[in-house]
């Protein structure tokens, strides 16, 4: 519906369809959200496709968004060893992921029949419906793909293409992980730790979905016509273009989508939580969140303790047990953990509003899994990080960054274990030592681009114009 006008010969845009779907983890459904309201912002109309209980559990839509996007619930089929109401990650531990993706694979004739119905003009996946792409190209529909890993991390994964696969072959090993590939034409210290890369590998083998999540990226990947990637040309011009001669086709970076101060808060939890914080001194404090799906072991979450102890610093420690822990498999505190951290520290136990915490000026230093979204959080508010990565991208990203903006804790490469004194020494070296005033500053400096919202609505609005621009073109 283009209309002109008599005082300029530009045409306005036609207003679009585009349905958006995210695997089923919050770390994926919260960016593509963010991506949705940014494109009704620009009066598109929007479906938000996920299951029921994820549909509920999504922040509110601004009021005056609320007529533009469009709620959509499709069922999660029940699968065996899938407990009931679990939709999302975080309601299951690591091990039973694979059944979330078969019960996710169901979703498929969902999909196919809403998107027979609706036809919009666009659809913005994620990397797990490896079905999708045929059936939205059948329908005459376009396909984006959206990552919600920066483009350092897919350039280490590599070319998708079979001419990329044929010219590099495929890694093998575990060992294959631990070293820069050979694609990366500049120097680059992103490699996994020989404990990751085990981990990792698994990724690349067949799991109890019957399908790798490698063979998941790379149809889904193979299958679209535009990749946007969370992130700016400011922080990585260089892999952003090494990401574009890879995989031949359009890249798009979206922004780093900063998010603003949340709004859901429990009142009386935010005030007890900023009284708390008020009372230390201005950047002293370790806040510590490791996200929603770390699953520690016992040993590990004691050294965490004692670390965080031995360190003497002032700290707020989000501790929530997942919702499907039972006493059996839940870790516990050490024996007056809390009686002799008293006063000091505060164990968080329910959900907490972790943006205002990392914007309060108490907050010296964050330790943090390195999850991509909680490093935007923590460097829009220039925090300097102390890391302790453990799953997916994880790694790469704590690689990415070392020794700029904060530190990663010694670990040991072949099983990932760490001592209470080494991560007692990395957190008063980044927070309060003479030596870490250089991450302290590194994490201000770039704390600049994290920040500059105009910045990254300007990335967005370039992508939502591409969209605009690029509809139903480029059949595949």
């Amino acid at each position: 519906m283009s209309t002109s006008t008599t005082m300029s010969s530009t045409t306005e845009p036609k207003k679009l369809h585009i349905a958006v779907f995210p695997w089923l983890a919050f770390g994926h459904i919260i960016p593509f959200f963010e991506v949705a309201k940014h494109v009704a912002r620009r009066g598109h109309k929007v479906s938000f496709i996920s299951t029921p209980r994820n549909i509920q559990r999504l922040p509110k839509i601004p009021q005056h968004l609320t007529p533009l996007i469009n709620l959509v619930q499709i069922p999660l089929p029940r699968v065996e060893n899938l407990p009931e109401n679990a939709e999302a990650t975080m309601d299951v531990p690591y091990h039973i992921i694979p059944y979330l993706k078969i019960a996710h694979d169901g979703l498929e004739q969902g999909i196919s029949n809403f998107l027979q119905t609706h036809k919009p003009d666009w659809i913005i996946h994620d990397f797990a419906p490896h079905w999708l792409p045929p059936i939205a190209s059948s329908l005459g529909i376009s396909r984006a793909h959206f990552s919600i890993f920066n483009a350092s991390t897919l350039c280490f994964i590599g070319p998708t293409s079979p001419e990329g696969l044929d010219r590099y072959g495929v890694r093998t090993l575990p060992e294959h992980f631990t070293v820069p590939p050979e694609w990366i034409p500049f120097p680059s210290n992103l490699v996994f730790r020989s404990f990751e890369a085990k981990k990792l590998f698994d990724a690349t083998k067949q799991n109890a979905s019957g399908v790798s999540d490698l063979f998941r990226v790379q149809s889904t990947v193979q299958g679209c016509q535009v990749y946007l990637i969370r992130s700016c040309r400011e922080i990585e011009g260089e892999w952003l273009d090494l990401l574009q001669e890879l995989q031949q086709f359009p890249v798009v970076p979206i922004g780093l989508l900063p998010p603003l101060v949340q709004t859901r808060e429990d009142k009386e939890d935010w005030s007890r939580i900023y009284q708390w914080l008020d009372k230390q001194e201005n950047g002293t404090v370790v806040y510590i969140a490791l996200g929603s799906e770390l699953n520690l072991s016992q040993e590990d979450f004691t050294e965490l303790a004692l670390g965080l102890e031995l360190s003497g610093l002032p700290f707020f420690w989000v501790l929530r047990t997942p919702s499907w822990s039972g006493d059996s498999d839940s870790v516990k505190l050490p024996d007056g953990f809390e009686e002799r951290t008293k006063g000091r520290g505060l164990v968080w136990t329910t959900w907490a509003p972790q943006t205002k915490i990392l914007a309060h000026d108490s907050i010296g230093g964050f330790l943090t899994h390195c999850g991509w979204s909680s490093l935007i959080e923590a460097l829009q508010y220039g925090r300097p990080l102390i890391m302790l990565p453990f799953l997916y991208d994880q790694g790469l990203i704590a690689r990415f960054w070392d020794k700029k903006i904060g530190i990663e804790v010694p670990r040991n490469e072949e099983d990932g274990s760490f001592t209470r004194k080494s991560l007692a020494e990395s957190l008063n070296l980044v927070v309060v030592d003479e030596e870490g005033k250089a991450y302290r500053d590194g994490a201000k400096e770039h704390g600049e681009v994290f920040k500059d919202k105009d910045l990254h609505d300007r990335y967005m609005d370039k992508c939502v114009e591409y969209l605009e621009n690029h509809v139903h073109m480029h059949e595949v």
